[in-house]
């Protein structure tokens, strides 16, 4: 459990994450009042990157849930192992015909097997999912339900009990209940609105685009062999090229994966020509690298006239200094 928003920010600077204060608030609140975090904003901005650094922070394990359009509860939460079942049933042959000893009809054989039904439908023929391993977890363990936007609603409505009680009913074995509270976090990419009673349950936090200085921060943390130059280059044509129309805009760590790619190629700025060869790590669309090759032959433009004018001025001041 975090004691303070300050610590929050803290330690997830420990783990080179770096977050603003409300981001770290929600964090705080959520862990102090037991609430799910439901996290929304672009693909890779760092939602699901938050979840894990939780875990890290409070040194608990991490359940993930991936979720997918056709989820259901078996799933997410158990399945009974059949296979495991029926193994058991021929190893027991012996046992079973033992107990079906002084049966005479079909129906008093079916009574005597139902007697012991215990014995095959018990935790040790269940085979727990995510949300099951996080109800049932010895210890305090971080929940990440991820993409939950990518889901039905049928499978949403159903979280939605999960989360209320955090506890589950299992027709052959009653009810179970959360041995711990699981800090959950819910991460949606905005493909669909999420309904209003999952939101009423949740803790709510957007994570956009950084501006350019928290980028910078996060080019030069998580890519130290960059030179200074070069990464706030990358930022600043990155920024820019997220306001194109574009099919898919270049997330952060597609932005990350670039100032790697440029710093493995000892690039020393974005006029190299070897530049325009790299565009296929931070673009996935060709129509997308058209456009940023356009702004970037820009961007390229404006750098060299800027230095040609540094230049001429700092000519004209020494011609100055010459004739004083």
């Amino acid at each position: 459990m975090f004691d303070s928003i300050d610590q929050v920010i803290e330690q997830f600077a420990e783990r080179k994450y770096i977050c603003n204060r409300a981001i770290a608030t929600v964090v705080f609140l959520a862990s102090r009042m037991g609430k799910p975090i439901l996290v929304e904003g672009p693909a890779g901005v760092g939602k699901t990157e938050l979840a894990k650094v939780v875990s890290g922070c409070l040194d608990q394990d991490l359940i993930r849930l991936q979720c997918y359009e056709g989820l259901d509860e078996a799933k997410a939460l158990y399945e009974w192992e059949y296979g495991k079942q029926l193994l058991y049933t021929q190893l027991l042959k012996d046992k079973i015909s033992e107990v079906l000893a002084g049966t005479h009809t079909l129906n008093e054989a079916v009574d005597r097997i139902s007697e012991q039904d215990g014995v095959f439908f018990s935790e040790r023929f269940i085979l727990p999912r995510p949300l099951l391993q996080a109800i049932t977890s010895e210890n305090p363990v971080v929940l990440l339900v991820d993409e939950i936007d990518k889901s039905d609603s049928e499978f949403e409505a159903f979280l939605l009990e999960i989360l209320s009680d955090f506890q589950v009913s299992v027709p052959e074995l009653g009810t179970i209940k959360a041995r711990n509270i699981p800090m959950v976090v819910l991460t949606s990419n905005n493909s669909r609105e999420m309904s209003d009673a999952l939101k009423r349950r949740c803790l709510h936090l957007f994570i956009d685009f950084p501006d350019t200085e928290h980028e910078s921060k996060i080019v030069r943390l998580k890519v130290p062999e960059i030179s200074e130059a070069l990464a706030a280059e990358v930022v600043s044509i990155v920024q820019k090229i997220r306001r194109l129309d574009l099919k898919k805009a270049p997330s952060i760590s597609e932005t990350l994966d670039w100032a790697r790619a440029l710093a493995l190629m000892n690039v020393e700025s974005l006029g190299d020509e070897q530049v325009r060869d790299t565009l296929s790590t931070i673009f996935k669309y060709e129509t997308d690298i058209r456009k940023a090759e356009k702004e970037l032959r820009e961007h390229v433009s404006r750098q060299r006239t800027r230095q040609e004018a540094e230049k001429s001025s700092d000519k004209d001041g020494s011609n100055e200094d010459v004739l004083h």
